[in-house]
């Protein structure tokens, strides 16, 4: 499915409008509660209560449905891939505070302030063809990355100046500059780009340039086929690490990307998983007590990308308008079934790197402000008008902004796009005015130097302040967690008040399970570690 144009049809816009601003009144339309309903909080966000679930039952196939198609599991391809950890797992582990524990690997320490970093592996770990994973295997990986620029992690590996095997199991690592945080880019998702998940040395050499379809990994299920539009069939790897694990014989992953059909796979039994995407899904799941949800709002999340490089948005004038003209108490009536989680800053409420400062200084809704500078950008000669770029899946959502934005003067054109066009022909690709974007994060680093360093790989606005880009790299490089919170605090005031994106909801990325599917663990980015994973039937 290509691109679909929705024209702007004014009256229509402004009625719609009128009846947003009633719906925001009287509650929410659809399935969900009144908008009087308090907003969603974080449930189980890490996984589920290993201790209180029992004693784990081996066999079993895990059928889990997807959101997007997998593109690859070549780590140095940029994409995103529910499966990439039940293939590798990672080597360091993202807690729940935040910062990186060791998982495949058995430590990594530095010795000098962060300047060199040394990466102990277990003795043992076999890749599931038989290989080792061991030093040499890891420093070819991480090459690959420092080889391939449009590598996700190839940001990360550009730090290493060199690196060298100490022993058969430990790596150093000589950075160009300190790092305190350089062991958080061995526990990324592989959407964020990771130096964590290690592709067996013989395997690239076999499958060379088809490696992202063939995968081999050290992690508890090893690759039996892939029909792509179909399904993914994992199985069991008998020599895994973890002794005993994994419990289940199998994993089977199903892209399904219609968010109506992927929530009626889970409600009709078709599935065990689903990976949700959405608001929608995540409140019905609450909703069914046949259902477990997984789900923490995380940093960021939902908001509208700015594109810096071209008119309009290239004026802060504009860029606050938009922000001034949407009403989110009628968005989350309409579009969030009264459960929408207010953004207004880089960081969540309970973060320790948020201030209130920086929410107090967030644009409110005035329409009449928005109004006085959409005039005063026309006034110095500016068109305001522009063209909005989202996914199908998001046309009624289009069609909100569409009619908010008409009601203060703006005449928006509105392009519709398949997620994976939208993804590389207009985010990636810059070209767009306005777009969506969804892209919560856990950990701070490398979360919002993606978002927000210049030239950052999902800094696809094109944001640009030295001033933020120095706060970041001093967040990184310190490993004094007080000047590091400082800095972050700085970059979360500077960024608001440059209105870098247009926050307006925390994420709603979300894993949603059969009440029988035991052993979640996850991230909040929905990825999940496989090993502890097992059906109570």
């Amino acid at each position: 499915m290509g691109l679909r144009r929705f024209p702007l049809r004014a009256a229509g816009a402004l009625a719609a409008v009128l009846s947003l601003a009633l719906v925001a009144s009287c509650g929410a339309i659809g399935k969900g509660p009144g908008n009087d309903a308090a907003p969603l909080a974080a449930i189980n966000p890490f996984g589920s209560d290993h201790a209180a679930e029992g004693t784990p039952k081996s066999g079993g196939t895990l059928l889990l449905g997807m959101d997007r198609e997998i593109v690859s599991f070549d780590p140095t391809v940029q994409n995103s891939n529910m499966a990439a950890l039940a293939v590798y797992d990672s080597l360091m582990k993202l807690t729940p505070n935040g910062s990186a524990e060791p998982y495949l690997a058995q430590s990594m320490d530095s010795p000098d302030g962060g300047s060199t970093w040394r990466l102990v592996l277990r003795p043992g770990v076999k890749f599931s063809d038989g290989t080792d994973l061991d030093a040499d295997a890891v420093m070819v990986n991480v090459q690959r990355h420092i080889d391939k620029v449009s590598s996700p992690a190839h940001a990360y590996a550009a730090q290493i100046a060199s690196m060298r095997a100490v022993g058969p199991t430990t790596v150093e690592f000589a950075l160009k500059s300190p790092s305190g945080a350089f062991p958080m880019v061995f526990a990324q998702p592989i959407t964020y780009g990771s130096l964590g998940m290690i592709v067996s040395p013989a395997a690239l050499q076999k499958y060379g340039k088809d490696i992202g379809s063939n995968p081999v990994g050290a992690g508890p299920f090893k690759f039996v086929s892939w029909v792509r539009d179909s399904k993914l069939v994992l199985a069991r790897n008998p020599g895994y690490w973890q002794a005993g694990k994994p419990y289940l014989d199998g994993l089977e992953f199903r892209p399904l990307p219609d968010t109506e059909s992927r929530y009626a796979s889970i409600q009709n039994g078709d599935v065990d998983v689903i990976f949700g995407g959405y608001n929608d899904e995540l409140v019905r799941g609450i909703q069914d007590p046949k259902l477990k949800v997984y789900y923490g709002p995380g940093n960021a999340g939902e908001y509208l990308y700015f594109n810096f490089n071209r008119a309009p948005f290239n004026d802060r004038r504009m860029r606050e308008a938009i922000i001034r003209a949407l009403d989110l108490n009628a968005l989350g009536a309409s579009q969030y079934n009264g459960r929408l989680v207010h953004a207004d800053s880089l960081f969540d409420a309970d973060s320790p790197y948020h201030t209130q400062a920086a929410s107090d200084a967030w644009p409110k809704f005035d329409p009449e402000r928005a109004r006085q500078l959409i005039q005063e950008y026309q006034a110095s000669g500016g068109n305001p008008n522009f063209t909005f770029k989202t996914t199908t899946a998001r046309r009624p959502f289009a069609e909100y902004i569409q009619a908010q934005l008409a009601a203060v003067g703006l005449n928006v054109k509105v392009e519709f796009y398949d997620l994976a066009q939208f993804s590389s022909s207009v985010v990636q690709s810059n070209d767009f005015e306005l777009t969506t974007w969804v892209g919560a994060f856990d950990s701070p680093y490398p979360g919002a130097m993606r978002l927000l360093r210049t030239g950052a790989n999902t800094n696809y606005g094109k944001y640009s302040n030295p001033q933020v880009d120095a706060l970041l790299d001093q967040a990184a490089s310190t490993t004094d967690e007080s000047v590091r919170k400082q800095a972050y605090q700085q970059v979360e005031l500077i960024a608001g008040a440059d209105l870098a994106v247009a926050f307006f909801s925390r994420s709603y990325l979300s894993t949603i399970t059969k009440a029988d599917v035991k052993g979640i663990d996850r991230y909040g980015s929905r990825d999940m570690f496989y090993a502890t994973t097992w059906l109570d039937r």
